[in-house]
């Protein structure tokens, strides 16, 4: 089987895919950046360091996040995040299908995928 990832690259060199998609979405649903690592299986500091990455790429932040004390800390999306979200998707969602026939006739001629080895 074949699949169509989408990654964009801005000028300034930052980056947007996948896996920033998926750490922004587990953000928005947990409300915090250390379950959401750990739900992606990641270390708090890799989190961090994408969501920082990302919060720095643009004009507004992506995230905001307020320290842990007694009544403990959180993350949430900004609305700009929760935008950038959403187009990214979007976007994710009109190349696949555009591209669906083309993905097709490419996974035919790829070679099948490996078994087990005995």
């Amino acid at each position: 089987m074949a699949q169509l990832k989408l990654s964009i690259v801005f000028g300034s060199g930052a980056r947007i895919g996948p896996g920033k998609a998926a750490l922004l979405e587990s953000v928005r649903d947990t409300g915090s950046i250390s379950a959401a690592a750990r739900g992606m299986g990641m270390s708090y500091k890799r989190a961090w360091l994408l969501l920082d990455s990302m919060n720095q790429a643009f004009a507004e932040p992506v995230v905001t996040a307020a320290s842990g004390g007694m009544r403990g800390g959180g993350a949430q999306l900004t609305s700009f995040g929760a935008e950038l979200l959403e187009r990214y998707r979007r976007m994710e969602e009109q190349a696949a299908a555009l591209a669906a026939d083309d993905l097709a006739a490419l996974a035919r001629m790829a070679l099948p995928e490996a078994g087990p080895k005995i």
